[in-house]
Formats: structure tokens, C-alpha cells, sequence
């Protein structure tokens, strides 16, 4: 998949993005059964910056977060479906539970969550605020 990267090769392209002065959007998610509101939500995101790179939880991941049953659509499909829309530049897959360490490593300009999330509780918030 074209544009489905390892953290490191992220890092890499992060370092250079940086030195071309391109504001760099992170956003993260399982996108398990993607709908509207998921393509609308990344389209929003990416309008932040010049570069968006989406953090995928894994199957593993998923199934820690919402049980055995989930997730319904595998983890290279997600990728595939999300590496093709338009406001998705990157995606890696991430095998924790949350997205934490990838945020530390990127440290990118924004960091996107949905209107569900309180902005206390946005995990990798302090990283990005630094």
C-alpha cells in the first residue's frame, strides 16, 4: 500500500516535512466501519495543516479496546480504504491501545480528535502543547 508506513519511515518524512516548514495534522482512530462522518472528520482534519498522517489501531488493539467480536473490517483492508481518500496523506498501524508513543515520535504540529473527546483527556495533548 502506497502511503501505509512504519513509524520509523514516518519519522523520517516528519524530519523533512519540518524542514520544508509544512504543518503536519496527526489524527487516530480505529475507523472499524467507516461512514460519512469519519470521511467528513478527516476531510476537516486535514484543512488544519498541509499534511495529515492518521494513526490505525491494529486488530490486536481493537480487539483489546472493544472485544473479541471487533474489529468487523481487518486491519489491511482499513488501511487500504483510508490510504486512498483524499485527506489522508499517511497511515501506520499501531499495536498499543492508544497512540501515545507515535505522537511522541512525530510530535506533529496538530493533533485532531473528534468533539467527543474533552480536551483533557486527549492522549499525546501534552507532547504537542511543548
Amino acid at each position: 500500500m502506497k502511503n501505509v508506513l512504519g513509524i520509523d519511515e514516518l519519522v523520517e518524512i516528519r524530519k523533512q516535512l519540518k524542514l520544508q516548514n509544512k504543518k503536519v495534522v496527526f489524527t487516530n482512530g480505529c475507523f472499524d466501519i467507516l461512514h460519512a462522518g469519519h470521511v467528513d472528520y478527516l476531510n476537516k482534519s486535514k484543512e488544519l495543516g498541509d499534511i495529515l498522517i492518521l494513526g490505525l489501531n491494529s486488530d490486536s488493539s481493537i480487539k483489546n479496546i472493544k472485544g473479541e467480536k471487533r474489529p468487523v473490517v481487518p486491519q489491511n483492508e482499513r488501511a487500504f480504504i483510508l490510504s486512498n481518500l483524499k485527506a489522508v496523506d499517511y497511515v501506520t498501524i499501531f499495536n498499543e491501545d492508544d497512540p501515545y508513543e507515535i505522537i511522541k515520535k512525530l510530535v506533529p504540529d496538530i493533533l485532531v480528535k473528534g468533539a467527543d473527546w474533552k480536551v483533557e483527556n486527549i492522549i499525546g495533548r501534552d507532547v504537542v502543547e511543548n
